[in-house]
């Protein structure tokens, strides 16, 4: 049986055998996140949606149907391969578990594909399209032919010596990749007034989106355009850079997307990137891809909730080219800081910058 946290089962086995793994994890995400809002959902909702992100959808299923059909040599796969595989699945997946028929949206833009669901969502909820938004996004990629393709790319870090689990080191001298990573976030968006009114218990205020594309190219990050993205997320949230108190960074560990973000986080901010905390969760939980945004989200929520900064780990050798007030190796207790941001640049030059502040 599948279980999320210490709860009752999510699925029974014979369910499992037909959800993909990214679609498992989207439906623990969104019912941690249904549960812990005190979200009422008898018998569906009409004004309640589900925005998701991913990247590569149900990669687990599609390289099994290739391995039965061009290893094994059977001719036939599964049946419902194509709905099991699909992009939109996990997303699907959650909106029909709990009977969400309010606007429905997946969106797949590379890394910051959860962010996008997140600004999107908020959004649609400014709008009145809808009263509330489940948003977030999963990703399983960890199988054989995925890794190769990145490998091929030649972005994975190399594995430490000493220690594997060292092996992404953003910002520090010694980095040299990135190391992939499988999982979900999902949180509940609705107007402030709302959640206050049916007594629900409020992590933050989500109140700035920023998102731009570079249109420069497909795998290089460009300076300009994440500029432009956190400049937009700033304008929405009527914020200086110094009420930012803390910078969730894409931070990957590559030789290049490491500076290029540093350089933009100088320009934003001036005088006040040498004190605003930035760090790089990805050290400790891996590359989600399509699910990134939404998981380094969740940290970014740290210091606002419990007034600490997550670290970088494994910066030892900050790189003189990264230059930043960086969070190194520990979290650091801190007084809650106004406002934080998260920072989620992707491959096709797709941009999204969110901030959150006290609710």
């Amino acid at each position: 049986m599948s279980r999320c946290a210490a709860e009752a089962p999510l699925f029974k086995e014979a369910e499992a055998a037909n959800l993909d793994r990214a679609s498992q994890f989207a439906l623990a995400a969104a019912a941690q996140a249904i549960s812990s809002s005190a979200l009422k959902l008898d018998g569906g909702a009409d004004r309640i949606g589900v925005y998701w992100g991913t990247g590569l959808g149900g990669a687990h299923t599609l390289e099994s149907a290739y391995k039965q059909v061009y290893g094994a040599g059977e001719w036939r796969v599964r049946p419902l391969t194509v709905v099991m595989a699909m992009n939109n699945a996990a997303g699907s997946n959650v909106a029909v578990r709990h009977g969400l028929r309010g606007p429905f949206a997946n969106f797949a833009t590379a890394c910051s594909s959860s962010a996008m669901a997140l600004g999107e969502a908020m959004r649609t909820i400014q709008s009145g399209r809808a009263d509330a938004m489940i948003a977030g996004g999963s990703e399983a990629l960890l199988t054989p032919a995925t890794l190769l393709a990145w490998q091929a790319l030649r972005t994975l870090a190399p594995a430490d010596a000493g220690d594997a689990a060292a092996s992404c080191k953003p910002f520090d001298k010694r980095r040299g990749g990135l190391v992939l990573g499988e999982g979900a976030a999902a949180f509940v968006l609705e107007e402030e007034s709302r959640a206050t009114a049916r007594g629900a218990p409020i992590l933050a205020l989500l109140s700035g989106y920023g998102n731009s594309c570079d249109a420069a190219h497909m795998s290089r990050p460009d300076r300009d355009g994440q500029i432009r993205a956190m400049r937009e997320a700033l304008a929405e949230s009527r914020l200086g850079p110094e009420a930012i108190g803390y910078i969730n960074a894409h931070g990957t560990a590559t030789a290049v997307g490491d500076v290029v973000e540093a350089e933009a986080i100088n320009a934003v901010f001036g005088d006040a990137a040498a004190r605003v905390p930035v760090s790089s969760t990805k050290s400790m939980h891996g590359h989600l891809l399509g699910g990134a945004g939404a998981l380094e989200f969740a940290a970014t929520l740290m210091p606002l909730m419990r007034g600490w900064l997550p670290p970088t780990a494994f910066l030892e050798q900050p790189d003189p080219a990264c230059r930043l007030r960086h969070v190194p190796l520990r979290a650091e207790r801190v007084a809650p800081p106004r406002a934080v941001m998260s920072n989620s640049f992707a491959f096709g030059g797709s941009n999204v910058v969110l901030i959150a502040e006290h609710a």
